[in-house]
């Protein structure tokens, strides 16, 4: 990524140099969880014949080692490659310029899913703001609801009740979207702070890449729980497509009404008395049984 793009992170400090793999360790700033195999292997594959064409970008810590800032795939195919040293650029760089400079660098070469993107949004917003989530997603909230006050969130901490304070904060908001580009704070309002609310197994299968964010979404639309797994799995499974898991869910969702019901049971009849299979033991004890189990439930209702 060029720096320019980002020109109040230009650093005071500056080098060139190679270091040995084992100075490197991994920044707790890295947005990135998921890493496509198929990608990651080809990188080593090129890296095994090219070499590490651009270097990685890391900041001086205490005790002669230092930080990955940017480069996490390239470390990581040095890695399984068995490298020993690797080309480096340094730079002196704060947390929040860290978190920011790979947050960027990712989004620009849209590296990161859904769930990566909206944690190292807030992540960078709370450090920007030195103010938790909730706090931030409340003023996010107070801010598209503009003139009709604050909301329950907000309320609860006065400090966004004060107008100066609030300007700042907006200001500040506004400053961290425009340095990372492609979202307003409205759109990841809507678009982003959503997917925080999807239940955990629709969540975590989003956050390591097993599923898109608008499949998602259409599963999470499912109350049942064992629904909701049963068409993960499938979706994944058979690779469906969103019109295929909406007609899914729509079906799911849309009750079959007695008219229907009855129908069905009437033309379930019909089969059964022509039924020509009772000297299969397996169908004859399969059949037994479910007129066992339509017995006991016309028992129930007299």
């Amino acid at each position: 990524m060029d720096s320019q793009n980002i020109p109040h992170l230009i650093p005071t400090f500056l080098s060139s140099k190679t270091l040995r793999l084992e100075q490197i360790c991994q920044s707790k700033f890295q947005p990135r969880n998921y890493f496509n195999e198929v990608a990651m292997e080809e990188l080593a594959a090129s890296i095994k014949e090219h070499g590490i064409l651009q270097p990685l970008l890391v900041r001086p810590m205490p005790g002669n080692q230092y930080e990955l800032v940017a480069g996490e795939r390239r470390y990581k195919a040095a890695q399984a490659l068995g490298l020993t040293v690797v080309p480096v650029t340094v730079r002196e760089m704060t947390d929040p310029e860290v978190l920011q400079y790979a947050l960027v660098e990712n989004l620009q070469r849209e590296d990161l899913n859904p769930v990566e993107e909206t944690e190292g949004i807030l992540q960078l917003l709370e450090m920007r703001l030195q103010k938790d989530r909730d706090w931030i997603i409340s003023l996010l909230n107070s801010i598209a609801n503009g003139k009709r006050g604050l909301t329950d969130g907000a309320v609860r901490n006065r400090e966004l009740t004060d107008g100066a304070v609030r300007n700042r904060e907006q200001q500040l908001i506004q400053d961290v979207f425009a340095t990372i580009g492609r979202l307003t704070p409205e759109s990841f309002r809507t678009h982003r702070l959503p997917l925080l609310k999807l239940p955990p197994e629709l969540f975590e299968a989003l956050r390591y890449g097993r599923i898109k964010w608008t499949k998602a979404k259409e599963i999470a639309k499912l109350e049942s729980e064992s629904e909701r797994l049963a068409l993960l799995e499938r979706a994944i499974a058979q690779s469906l497509s969103l019109r295929q898991i909406q007609q899914i869910v729509r079906e799911k969702k849309t009750p079959r009404n007695s008219a229907q019901q009855q129908r069905e049971v009437e033309g379930l009849l019909q089969q059964f008395t022509h039924f020509k299979a009772w000297d299969n033991p397996d169908k004859r004890y399969k059949m037994e049984s479910l007129l066992t189990e339509l017995k006991e439930l016309l028992t129930e209702q007299d």
